[in-house]
């Protein structure tokens, strides 16, 4: 993300002691941020690396460089295919067989699979190792369930060469009005009988733009990264459409002093105040 000149100078990196990150919804963990309930960790410094990790649903947002804590992810989606996203990709599968871990699974953009399957070919070649993963292209519009109760969808996004962001949705089942008070074994019998008694509710709960122009938020078939109790993303404009309980800003420049970052989130206007976050391991 950019910081507008007015509010910022260009100094040299501060110790990383001081990457806390607090306010009334988000609070600072040793590693990472809690935000509206979930765990957020990793790093994103623009031309560098970005891997943004999600503990508690066992996944990853792209992987510039293989921090150790995304090893332990089971599925990653990779937005494109700008090096400082995807550079860590191979030591990523390999680490994973190092440990003798799942194979994990990767999901990329339709338009780079045959550039990625070339990838671990040539490592394979060079490295003489199986370099087990299960990779799967998802297109925009394209959805994929991890779990019963978790699935995401790819979304589009406007960067110099094709990219992609990825929603993450909720899963629950809820009792229709009408069965609500009815004694257990009613609706035991009810569920015997094949009656479908739940509704289906889902909900965007984390969006992850990768590099984006704020084009996407105009985009109205993203209307559920804009109301994702988390939007994920490095530029913050058209705030009266943004309708996410929270926003966590990464890919800051590595000009930036980590003061000079946390003065800008702090004076940020309504809309915005209060409840806007900013990734910031590394500054």
């Amino acid at each position: 993300m950019e910081i507008k000149r007015e509010t910022s100078t260009s100094v040299s990196d501060p110790s990383p002691s001081k990457s806390k990150n607090k306010n009334s919804k988000g609070k600072a963990l040793k590693r990472g941020l809690n935000i509206e309930g979930y765990q957020i960790e990793g790093i994103s410094i623009a031309g560098h690396e970005t891997c943004v990790i999600i503990p508690t649903l066992n996944l990853a947002f792209d992987i510039g460089k293989c921090p150790q804590r995304a090893v332990s992810q089971q599925f990653l989606f990779i937005s494109h295919g700008h090096m400082d996203h995807i550079g860590g990709l191979p030591m990523y599968v390999a680490t994973r067989g190092l440990y003798r871990m799942t194979p994990p699974t990767i999901f990329v953009p339709k338009a780079v699979k045959e550039s990625v399957e070339k990838i671990f070919e040539a490592h394979r070649a060079m490295d003489q190792s199986e370099l087990k993963h299960t990779l799967i292209a998802l297109d925009v519009g394209e959805e994929i369930c991890l779990r019963k109760d978790l699935k995401v969808r790819a979304f589009k996004t406007y960067h110099v060469i094709p990219s992609q962001g990825y929603i993450v949705y909720s899963i629950k089942h809820k009792l229709k009005q009408e069965y609500i008070g009815l004694p257990a074994e009613e609706i035991k019998k009810l569920k015997s009988s094949c009656v479908e008694i739940t509704n289906t509710v889902t909900t965007p709960e984390i969006a992850f733009t990768g590099d984006t122009m704020s084009d996407f938020i105009l985009d109205n078939d993203n209307i559920d990264a804009l109301r994702a109790r988390i939007l994920i993303v490095e530029i913050v404009k058209h705030a009266d459409r943004l309708e996410n309980k929270a926003i966590l800003l990464i890919h800051f420049s590595a000009r930036y002093q980590l003061d000079v970052i946390q003065e800008a989130i702090s004076a940020l206007p309504p809309p915005l105040a209060g409840r806007v976050f900013a990734l910031t391991e590394g500054f």
